[in-house]
C-alpha cells in the first residue's frame, strides 16, 4: 500500500538549507513541495493560502522565529521543526513529543521525522501549541510586541501601543488607536506574556495599559469604572482596583 501524498511547505532563511530538506523530500515519492518560504510573513500566508499537509518551520529566523510563525498558524497544520543546537527549543520538543531535525542532519532522519509526521497525521493528533510555544521559550523580559493573524496577513502591534486587552470567549481583543484584533489566545496567558508594571488585571475581561488611565471613579458599592484618556471606560472590580491601586 502506498502512502498518501502530501502537500509541505518548507520554512527558512538560508537558501542552502530549504535546498537540502528540498533534496531530501525528492527521494520520497508523493511528496510535493508547494510553497518555499524565506520568513514568517510568508509562511503564515502560504499555509492560509495553500492549506498545506505539513510545515518544514526553522526555529531561528529574522522577522518572525519559527514559534511565532506556530503561534499565528496554530493548530491548523502540521509541523517538523528544523533547528540549529537551542537548549530551551529541545527541551520542549522533548517534553512535549514534537518533531524536530537538529541541523545538520542525515536523509534518515530526515526519512524518520516524514514517517512520524504521517503517522500523525493519520491520528489527527493536535499539536499543543499553547504549552510548546510557552515552554520553548527562553524565561526572557516582557513581550514587546503582539502578533496577530488576520486571514494571509500578519499584524505586529508593538506593546506601548495597546490600550487595553479584553477577554472575548476564547479569545481577547487586543485595542489599539481605535481598532480591535482578536487572537485565539486566553486573558490569563496574555497577562503571563505582558510587563506586570504596565498592565494591570482590573477586572476578569480586562487588562488595562495604566499608562492610558485619565481617572478612575465610583460606580457602585465595591466596583469602580476605570475612564481612559479616550473616553473609554472599563469596570474595575475590587480586587482589580486593589492591585491598580499599587501600580498608581
Amino acid at each position: 500500500m502506498t502512502d498518501p501524498s502530501l502537500r509541505v511547505v518548507i520554512v527558512d532563511d538560508e537558501p542552502l538549507a530549504r535546498a537540502v530538506v528540498r533534496e531530501f523530500i525528492a527521494a520520497h515519492p508523493g511528496v510535493e513541495v508547494v510553497a518555499e518560504c524565506a520568513n514568517g510573513f510568508e509562511a503564515v500566508k502560504a499555509v492560509s493560502e495553500l492549506a498545506p499537509d505539513l510545515v518544514f518551520l526553522d526555529v531561528q529566523m529574522p522577522k518572525l522565529s519559527g514559534f511565532e510563525v506556530l503561534e499565528l498558524i496554530g493548530r491548523t497544520v502540521p509541523v517538523i521543526f528544523t533547528t540549529a543546537y537551542d537548549q530551551y527549543a529541545l527541551r520542549a520538543f522533548e517534553v512535549h513529543a514534537v518533531d524536530y531535525l537538529l541541523k545538520p542532519f542525515s536523509e534518515q532522519r530526515f526519512a524518520d521525522a516524514l514517517s512520524r509526521a504521517r503517522e500523525r497525521l493519520a491520528s489527527r493528533e493536535v499539536m499543543p501549541v499553547a504549552a510548546l510555544v510557552s515552554d520553548a521559550r527562553p524565561r526572557q523580559a516582557p513581550l514587546e510586541r503582539v502578533l496577530i493573524r488576520d486571514g494571509s496577513h500578519v499584524h505586529v502591534l508593538p506593546v506601548d501601543k495597546i490600550d487595553y486587552v479584553e477577554a472575548q470567549d476564547d479569545y481577547v481583543s487586543f485595542r489599539s488607536e481605535g481598532k480591535s484584533y482578536l487572537k485565539d489566545q486566553t486573558l490569563g496567558a496574555t497577562e503571563g506574556l505582558l510587563d506586570p508594571s504596565r498592565f494591570v488585571r482590573i477586572h476578569r475581561s480586562y487588562l488595562l495599559n495604566i499608562d492610558r488611565i485619565a481617572r478612575v471613579e465610583l460606580y457602585a458599592k465595591d466596583s469602580r469604572i476605570a475612564i481612559l484618556r479616550d473616553g473609554s471606560k472599563l469596570p474595575v472590580s475590587r480586587a482589580g482596583y486593589a492591585r491598580l491601586a499599587k501600580l498608581l
